[in-house]
């Protein structure tokens, strides 16, 4: 859980400190236009100390369409997602959504003026790597995105940190539950989780 909480607040960083200007259309633009798009509904907060139930609906709707939530489920599940039926895939993706927005989200007012050097994105047929440094002080972080091209554009199926996968990283820490008690016991587990964070939000 350690490696998946470093990856959650190297993600609120980049949220706050990327620009936006590249085409919105490219791999390097999708990223930059929303972290910019959500930059402006954190920034037009009358209270910036909390995230209210209002801007994370907002976060959401900016968010729609350039992260593939479902990709991420797939490979953070792991093989047990070929055995799901359509509705168990719907349900697993949005409770895994769900775990994401909430585990960040009730930190989204923790920015201290990080900023975000990028380099050109890599494109190879339908794929793209997108590379960045979050630079925190003197502290420099590698950071990654792995995009894929979908019917509805480029869109985040991966983000890496310092080299480590998120998905990976989800993947490892579901592996153990999934072997101890199966499926079933993992969404459990997953809606406990994202419940108690629920439960910590600010209306």
């Amino acid at each position: 859980m350690k490696k998946i909480q470093l990856i959650l607040t190297m993600m609120i960083s980049m949220l706050f400190s990327m620009p936006a200007w590249a085409e919105v259309d490219s791999p390097k633009g999708v990223v930059e236009s929303t972290i910019t798009l959500m930059i402006k509904i954190l920034n037009d907060r009358e209270d910036k100390t909390i995230i209210s139930s209002k801007d994370r609906e907002a976060i959401r709707d900016t968010v729609e369409g350039r992260f593939d939530y479902q990709k991420m489920a797939m490979r953070s599940l792991g093989k047990p997602w070929k055995k799901l039926g359509k509705d168990e895939k719907l349900h697993f993706t949005e409770v895994f959504r769900d775990l994401l927005e909430r585990s960040y989200g009730n930190r989204l007012s923790e920015y201290n003026g990080q900023t975000v050097v990028f380099a050109d994105a890599i494109i190879k047929k339908k794929k793209a790597l997108v590379k960045s440094t979050v630079v925190d002080g003197a502290r420099e972080t590698p950071v990654d995105y792995k995009l894929h091209q979908t019917k509805s554009g480029w869109q985040v199926y991966d983000i890496r940190i310092e080299g480590t996968s998120m998905v990976r990283t989800f993947h490892q820490d579901f592996k153990s539950t999934l072997s101890s008690g199966g499926y079933k016991e993992l969404v459990i587990a997953l809606e406990k989780k994202v419940a108690k964070l629920k439960a910590k939000d600010h209306n």
